[in-house]
């Protein structure tokens, strides 16, 4: 669970800026996404093998 503590005083806009940054810092938002549904193992390593692929590609284009 996350904790915000507002300080005295502190504008309400201010702490929530605070908790969205610490929200998406701690994956919680990329961890009920992939709950969200089932995806079977092989998928996620074709996924993984399409991200390094393209990634190598863009490296390949920076050097050439």
């Amino acid at each position: 669970m996350l904790r915000i503590p507002v300080k005295e005083g502190e504008n309400i806009d201010r702490a929530l800026k605070r908790f969205k940054r610490k929200f998406v810092k701690t994956t919680i938002k990329n961890q009920l996404q992939t709950r969200k549904q089932f995806t079977k193992p092989s998928d996620e390593r074709r996924a993984q093998i399409q991200k390094a692929q393209y990634v190598q590609g863009l490296r390949d284009q920076e050097n050439v």
